[in-house]
């Protein structure tokens, strides 16, 4: 059985990491949707209703899934 593969002996067999641009749409899309709550909630009138907040968020959902789905190869560990 041979030894484990340390960053020392990895050299250049050790994976790259690449970018994912999914986390970043997924997570600026969440801050989002968590301040437009805040902002909803702390202000004395209605910044957006329930008919627009919900449609928007289900959309976002959407399309963030779809990024997810479409990126998920460069989150993929490959040996």
């Amino acid at each position: 059985m041979s030894e484990p593969l340390t960053p020392e002996r990895a050299g250049d067999r050790r994976p790259r990491r690449r970018f994912d641009p999914g986390a970043l749409i997924a997570g600026v899309f969440f801050v989002g949707v968590a301040l437009l709550f805040l902002v909803n909630g702390m202000s004395d009138d209605t910044v957006a209703g329930p008919e627009v907040l919900i449609p928007a968020l289900l959309i976002g959902l959407g399309v963030v899934g779809m990024i997810r789905v479409l990126t998920r190869s460069r989150r993929r560990d490959r040996h």
